[in-house]
């Protein structure tokens, strides 16, 4: 018996001997009770970014539309007590096997836009020293999903750290990693939505190169 990665209860496994042939790649184990914890998303949520509780465009996509600047965001859940519990497992804990639990619907989602680059938001060098890996890059390869990582960041202060008003009011923090043509069509990838500031800063470095067509995706909003 194994036990589930996040609420460390116990879970029944059952392997079958083919999978084994086959080598088969096992999801993470999470159980059914903290898997149904998690929120998904449902249409009563802004249409612009994916923020729950109206069908309203919410205040972050209000602030930005005043700045003349577009948003267009889905994201899979709700951030809430226990999304944000996964994230402070996986992400500040080093639980690199957590990474695989949104791999099938990451999957499932990104397939409706095969002819779109998926490009992951970086990490800062000290951030990425002290992790050791980029999380949102460890979600995308356990859903087996090819990325081109296109941008850099500067070191930066946490965003968890920041205000709403300092996140807003961010400076540049994003840089191209090499000067060369970019694909026509971008999905930017990150795992938490807050207030759209890293996004968009993402986003405008990538239209400074005459890029148009430029969505945003991540796990939790």
């Amino acid at each position: 018996m194994s036990e589930c990665l996040l609420c460390k209860q116990g879970m029944k496994e059952s392997l079958r001997f083919v999978d084994i042939l086959l080598f088969k790649k096992m999801e993470a184990q999470v159980c059914l009770s903290c898997r149904a914890a998690f929120v998904p998303k449902t249409e009563e949520a802004c249409p612009s970014c994916s923020k729950s509780g109206s069908s309203e465009v919410c205040q972050d996509c209000r602030y930005w539309e005043k700045l003349g600047l577009s948003v267009d965001h889905k994201s899979l859940y709700d951030y809430t007590d226990e999304m944000a519990a996964y994230f402070n497992q996986y992400k500040f804990q080093g639980d690199y096997l957590l990474r695989k639990v949104f791999a099938k619907e990451l999957k499932l989602y990104l397939s409706a836009y095969s002819d779109y680059t998926l490009v992951p938001i970086p990490l800062g060098p000290k951030r990425l020293a002290e992790r050791g890996f980029n999380q949102v890059e460890g979600i995308l390869e356990a859903a087996g999903l090819t990325y081109q990582p296109l941008l850099g960041k500067m070191d930066t202060q946490r965003q968890s750290e920041k205000s709403r008003k300092e996140r807003l009011e961010a400076e540049q923090f994003f840089y191209l990693l090499e000067e060369k043509p970019l694909p026509e069509k971008i999905i930017l990838i990150d795992d938490i939505y807050t207030t759209g500031a890293s996004i968009q800063l993402a986003k405008r470095i990538l239209m400074k190169n005459g890029k148009k067509r430029i969505k945003s995706f991540s796990i939790a909003r």
